[in-house]
C-alpha cells in the first residue's frame, strides 16, 4: 500500500456528562466531604479501567462483564452518560462473542474514559473555587 492511499482516521466522541451529579454531591455533603467521596470514586473509576485493560491484554475474559457492569454505574452515578453507555455497549460485544466489535468498542471505551476524567477533574475544580 503506498503512503498517499493511507487515511488517518481521528475519532471524535462526543463525552456526554451531567455536571448535576456531582453538584448533587457537593450539595448534600458539602465541599470537604464531597471532594473527598467524589475524589476517591474517580481514583475507584480510574484503577477499574486499568483492571479492565490488564484483562483485555490478558485475553482474561472470565469476569469482564461484571467489571464492565461494575464501571457502567460508576459512571452514571459520576454523571458519566457516555462512559457509562459505552461501557454497556462493549459487555453487549462480548456477550455477542464479535471479537471485531469489541476492539472498536474497547478503543472507544479508553478515549471516553480518558476524556470523562479529564473533564470530571475540571468540574471539581470549578466546583470548590
Amino acid at each position: 500500500m503506498l503512503p498517499e492511499n493511507v487515511v488517518k482516521l481521528c475519532p471524535a466522541d462526543r463525552v456526554r456528562q451531567d455536571a448535576e451529579a456531582i453538584a448533587s454531591i457537593y450539595r448534600n455533603l458539602g465541599t470537604a466531604s464531597a471532594e473527598q467521596i467524589v475524589t476517591r470514586a474517580l481514583a475507584e473509576l480510574a484503577l477499574t479501567m486499568a483492571t479492565l485493560a490488564e484483562q483485555v491484554r490478558a485475553r482474561d475474559l472470565a469476569d469482564l462483564a461484571r467489571q464492565l457492569r461494575k464501571l457502567q454505574a460508576m459512571g452514571e452515578n459520576l454523571g458519566m452518560l457516555s462512559l457509562g453507555q459505552v461501557a454497556n455497549d462493549l459487555r453487549v460485544c462480548l456477550e455477542r462473542g464479535d471479537a471485531t466489535a469489541f476492539s472498536a468498542v474497547w478503543a472507544r471505551l479508553i478515549r471516553i474514559a480518558e476524556r470523562s476524567l479529564a473533564v470530571d477533574r475540571d468540574l471539581m475544580d470549578r466546583s470548590t473555587s
